[in-house]
């Protein structure tokens, strides 16, 4: 049976308008970093064009070694500034640092993920960007996090409430980074309907 974590994980569930705490355990993703804006930067696509190609060849390992098959999890990505305010007010995504994750499952050991990214660099035209992927557990632990329903570059007033309103009203403060979950692929769903969960670490006040 395949398995969807984003029917089976409850922090892949959100809700448009509904702010809601939420405890998430450790999760490994395969990781790439960059900087920039990602609707412009070279980096961005050459993080993506490296992800999916190992992350689907881990699929595939999984299934066929191991029998167990799922859906390869939405891609996610992790923001960050020296100043937070652009991605509420400034919105000047020139300065933004990212990194880009997909989740791998518990059961796929670093010795396949390993196998993966070995397998997809033999190929004759290997992802340029193949070498800057690593493994890595995320501990966030408690987080808020909500749905957004529209264009990415509608996000501020959303994420101004959030951060200036819902989080200090709940004797809460923010730590770690901001964290987008993309339910969506915008090749293939116009920009009014992307579904996007933003989650943002925090702890008590």
């Amino acid at each position: 049976m395949k398995i969807d974590f984003k029917k089976t994980l409850d922090t892949y569930r959100a809700r448009r308008g509904v702010f809601r705490i939420v405890e998430v355990p450790p999760l490994r993703y395969l990781m790439i970093d960059g900087h920039g804006d990602p609707n412009t930067s070279r980096e961005y696509v050459d993080a993506l064009a490296a992800l999916y190609p190992v992350a689907y060849t881990l699929k595939f390992a999984s299934k066929r070694g191991l029998d167990r098959d799922y859906v390869v999890p939405p891609l996610e990505a992790l923001w960050w500034a020296e100043d937070m305010t652009s991605f509420t007010v400034n919105r000047d995504k020139s300065q933004w640092e990212w990194t880009a994750m997909l989740m791998v499952p518990d059961w796929a050991g670093d010795d396949m993920v390993a196998a993966a990214i070995e397998t997809v660099g033999a190929k004759s035209d290997p992802p340029a960007a193949l070498g800057r992927i690593r493994i890595e557990t995320l501990r966030e632990g408690t987080v808020v996090q909500t749905l957004h329903v529209g264009s990415y570059d509608d996000e501020a007033a959303v994420l101004a409430e959030l951060h200036d309103d819902f989080v200090p009203n709940s004797g809460l403060r923010m730590t770690g980074r901001h964290h987008e979950i993309y339910l969506s692929d915008p090749r293939r769903v116009e920009p009014a309907k992307l579904r996007t969960i933003l989650r943002q670490p925090v702890v008590p006040a």
